[in-house]
């Protein structure tokens, strides 16, 4: 499974503003689970920063550590989406995973993190 160790993060250069980030990976791959074969999405992440900003080279290979596992599309979503949060700690954050077609189906998961306020 994807390590969340993979994600380094940097220091937000303005972290007294909201203004939304957001990086699309357009190479997702993982398997599915009962065949095997190989699944393909687009991951948008989108979020707003509080004091860090993920760094992308390490988003990157986090994505790619999924090629070869076995995992279902709202799992995967959800798993992006908690890591993501547990490393960034956003104000706001949004994981939209928009898988391609297979079997006439294509699927979109969105999954979104929300801190709580105090």
């Amino acid at each position: 499974m994807a390590d969340p160790k993979i994600l380094e993060v940097f220091p937000n250069p303005q972290p007294k503003r909201d203004y939304v980030i957001e990086h699309t990976h357009h190479e997702f791959t993982s398997l599915c689970p009962k065949t095997g074969h190989p699944d393909f999405a687009e991951i948008v992440v989108r979020y707003v920063a509080d004091k860090v900003c993920v760094e992308l080279k390490s988003l990157k290979l986090y994505f790619h550590a999924y090629r070869n596992e076995g995992i279902f599309f709202e799992a995967a979503t959800n798993k992006i989406c908690d890591d993501l949060a547990a490393a960034l700690k956003p104000r706001s954050l949004t994981v939209v995973a928009k898988w391609k077609a297979r079997g006439g189906f294509s699927s979109v998961i969105t999954a979104e993190y929300r801190p709580r306020r105090r």
